[in-house]
C-alpha cells in the first residue's frame, strides 16, 4: 500500500492545506474518496489512518486533508498550534479547502494513472458532514456524499451563535477544548461571513437540492450531535439511505490517540457500510 502523508497545497486563504493519500499501487483507476474531518478535529485524529487503510484495500484512491485554517501547521498537523488560523476560519474557508483538493485531484501528474476523475465520493465527519453536502450539491464533479455524524443546521452551532451583542463589542468569543484544555478562538468574522452567505451554508437548502446519491451515517448513542439531525437530512431527502449504528458515539468508539492495531467495531461498521454504499 502507498501512504503519502503531508503533501503540502496552497490554499486560497493564506495557510496551506495538508494532504494525505492511500491507495493500492496498479495503475488502474480508482474512485476517489475525500474525508473531511469536524470541528476541533485533523485528519490524523484516533484511528482516521486506520480508516484511510481499510478504504485503499477495498480499492479506493482515500484522501483525507486538514482545513487550511483549522489550527494545524506544516510542522504540527496535529493539534492546534495556531489559535489565531483557528479564530479566523469559517463556513466558507472551508468548502474553498475542500474545493480546492478536488481541483488537485484533476491537476496532479503524480497520480493521474491511479484515480478515476469520473468517480469523486465525499465523506465528511460531523461539522465536515455539513460541509460534503453543500459542495456535494454544488459540485458536478462530486458523484456520491456520505455524511458521518453529520450536522443539519450550520445556524444553531457554537460558531454562530450566543451573545452577539458581546462578541460583536470584543471581536472574539472562546470555546474550551476539553481534551486539549485549550480556550479555542472564534473572530466575530465567522458570524459576519455566516450571514453574508446563509443562503449557500443552509444544510436543508443543499440536501433537498441534491441529485445524487446521499447516505447518512450516525450513532443513536452520539451526544456530541443528535440523531434526531440524522433524522432530518434523510427527512430532506427521500432518495438519501439512513443507516443507524446501535450504541456508537460521536466518533464511532475511537479516541484520540487510538494506539489499537485495528479500528474499534462501530468504526468498522461503518468502512463496511461506506464501502457498499460506494461500490453500487
Amino acid at each position: 500500500m502507498e501512504i503519502i502523508k503531508n503533501t503540502v497545497l496552497e490554499g486560497k486563504h493564506g495557510k496551506p492545506i495538508l494532504l494525505d493519500v492511500f491507495y493500492n499501487k496498479n495503475g488502474h483507476p480508482k474512485p476517489i474518496v475525500i474525508f473531511c474531518h469536524g470541528y476541533k478535529g485533523f485528519k490524523d485524529w484516533g484511528a482516521w489512518d486506520l480508516m484511510a487503510k481499510a478504504f485503499a484495500k477495498q480499492g479506493f484512491f482515500f484522501i483525507k486533508f486538514n482545513f487550511s485554517h483549522n489550527g494545524g501547521t506544516v510542522a504540527q498537523p496535529i493539534d492546534f498550534p495556531d489559535l489565531e488560523a483557528f479564530g479566523n476560519n469559517n463556513y466558507t474557508k472551508e468548502l474553498d479547502d475542500l474545493a480546492t483538493v478536488i481541483d488537485w485531484c484533476a491537476i496532479q501528474e503524480d497520480y493521474k494513472e491511479e484515480v478515476n476523475l469520473e468517480d469523486i465520493s465525499l465523506i465528511g465527519h460531523s461539522r465536515g458532514g455539513g460541509i460534503v453536502c453543500i459542495k456535494a450539491e454544488e459540485d458536478n464533479r462530486v458523484t456520491k456524499v456520505i455524511s458521518l455524524a453529520g450536522v443539519s443546521d450550520f445556524k444553531r452551532r457554537t460558531a454562530t451563535t450566543g451573545d452577539l451583542e458581546n462578541w460583536k463589542k470584543t471581536g472574539v468569543k472562546y470555546v474550551l477544548n476539553g481534551r486539549t484544555k485549550q480556550q479555542m478562538p472564534h473572530f466575530y468574522q465567522f458570524y459576519e461571513d455566516f450571514i453574508a452567505h446563509e443562503e449557500r451554508l443552509t444544510i436543508k437548502r443543499a440536501v433537498e437540492n441534491l441529485q445524487k446519491p446521499f447516505s447518512i451515517i450516525h450513532g443513536d448513542a452520539d451526544t456530541s450531535v443528535l440523531i434526531q439531525e440524522a433524522y432530518d437530512l434523510h427527512s430532506w431527502n427521500k432518495n438519501s439511505e439512513l443507516k443507524i449504528i446501535k450504541n456508537a458515539n460521536h466518533v464511532f468508539e475511537a479516541k484520540h490517540p487510538w494506539e489499537e492495531k485495528t479500528m474499534p467495531l462501530a468504526l468498522e461498521e461503518v468502512v463496511t457500510y461506506c464501502v457498499d454504499f460506494l461500490s453500487e
